[in-house]
């Protein structure tokens, strides 16, 4: 095994570097917003900018690298978030902030691409699977170390925004001193919305409301930290007690679409997440540990719900489209993303910090009726017609290289890339 990641070390340096950055900038700016005095709904702008840019970075960066080259654009964007980050320090304003925060989702996303089609040149069939999964340890791992970095200084300074700056100026190092050659040019991205639709109406409206549910809980999961009254360390903690709530059950929860209907798995995890969601409205607890608890539940539904959305799109894919499937999936994800924080940041200007949940609760409601629906408009595929499940990243958006390493495309590759 050691011999197969050697080569591709360089790579998850600059990954681990990355999410560090991203871990620690996650966190540290909702919180540094909220001691501003900025309405959830100002916090929710500054998110949704985040994941426009982000998107943007999936459609726009394979253009530039065709144009410059990988190394040159992946060094242009970890110095856009190093900068970004300083910029967010200099200037405290919240409209500054939704710009800044873009700049930051444009090259983040370029990044993640840039990095994981260079480990997609690196790996063959025979070792996908272990090179995929090492490098979804490393970014979790990654963004759980820059989240307990921010307990470690004062959001009110600036020293923790120069330490996210550091640590994305340090993730070009790797990857600019690797001596393997340059990437294939990355997958060009395009939509055929109706398509998707007619192919698997579940898995469109399940990927919206997935990233509806993400993009809620990662703008707005440390600010309702604060609003209870959890210390810095405790907010890192419930943070990664959902992280490692995923990373325990989300294999069980896929193993089990794998042998029965994926769309009842999709149904029992949004009930799972809307039970969760409202224990935490109804009873509003703010002990630590009992928050932990609830989170490390919650963990075990949130972050699965867009894997099973996948899955369930690629049973009635061609073999050979599965990247294509998986990336448009990823841009109606990121459009959840972006209204997400809009409604949980108005929901909890109102109610307060259990709007969070309200908002999370609404969308797992949704995510599981229209599954429940759905079965009843079209039988279940014979478990040996479906493909298998796959564990997505826990920590992070996606972007369609992501999909690219995936050991599904194993099946049957794809001459054309385009969706």
């Amino acid at each position: 095994m050691v011999a197969q990641l050697l080569p591709i070390t360089s790579l998850l340096l600059s990954s681990f570097f990355m999410l560090m950055g991203s871990g620690l900038a996650g966190i540290l700016l909702p919180l540094r917003a909220d001691m501003e005095g900025w309405s959830t709904t100002t916090i929710g702008w500054i998110g949704t900018g985040y994941a426009i840019a982000f998107t943007a970075g999936c459609l726009i960066t394979p253009r530039l690298v065709r144009r410059v080259g990988h190394v040159r654009v992946f060094a242009v964007f970890a110095t856009l978030q190093a900068t970004a980050m300083l910029l967010h320090a200099l200037v405290v304003d919240p409209s500054a902030w939704v710009l800044i925060r873009g700049i930051t989702g444009f090259s983040i996303a370029g990044g993640y691409m840039v990095i994981e089609s260079w480990l997609n040149e690196r790996v063959s069939n025979n070792n996908r699977g272990l090179v995929f999964s090492i490098y979804m340890i490393v970014c979790m791992l990654g963004l759980m170390a820059g989240q307990f970095i921010m307990p470690l200084g004062d959001i009110s300074a600036n020293t923790l925004f120069m330490i996210a700056a550091i640590l994305f100026g340090l993730a070009v190092v790797p990857t600019a001193l690797s001596s393997a050659a340059s990437p294939q040019p990355l997958t060009q991205v395009s939509l055929d919305i109706r398509g998707l639709f007619l192919r698997s109406p579940v898995a469109l409206v399940g990927s919206f409301l997935a990233g509806f549910i993400s993009g809620n809980w990662h703008y707005f999961a440390p600010v309702f930290g604060e609003m209870i009254g959890l210390s810095s360390f405790n907010i890192a903690a419930m943070m990664a007690c959902a992280m490692i709530g995923g990373a325990v059950f989300q294999f069980p929860l896929g193993r089990a679409s794998d042998k029965f209907d994926r769309r009842y798995v999709m149904v029992f995890a949004g009930i799972v997440g809307l039970i969760l969601s409202a224990v935490i409205v109804w009873f509003n607890p703010t002990t630590p540990w009992i928050i932990f608890a609830i989170m490390f539940l919650l963990g075990s539904v949130l972050f699965p719900v867009y894997s099973l959305v996948v899955a369930h799109a690629n049973d009635y894919a061609e073999a050979d489209e599965f990247v294509k499937v998986s990336g448009s999936l990823l841009i109606i994800y990121g459009f959840g993303t972006m209204v997400g924080p809009q409604v949980g940041g108005r929901t909890m200007e109102i109610v307060g910090a259990p709007g969070l949940f309200a908002s999370m609760a609404a969308g797992f409601a949704l995510y599981a009726g229209y599954a429940m629906w759905r079965s009843f408009r079209r039988p279940a595929l014979d478990p040996d017609e479906r493909s298998d499940f796959q564990v997505i990243a826990l920590t992070r958006q996606q972007t369609p290289q992501t999909f690219e390493l995936d050991p599904r495309v194993d099946e049957t590759p794809s001459e054309d890339n385009y969706i």
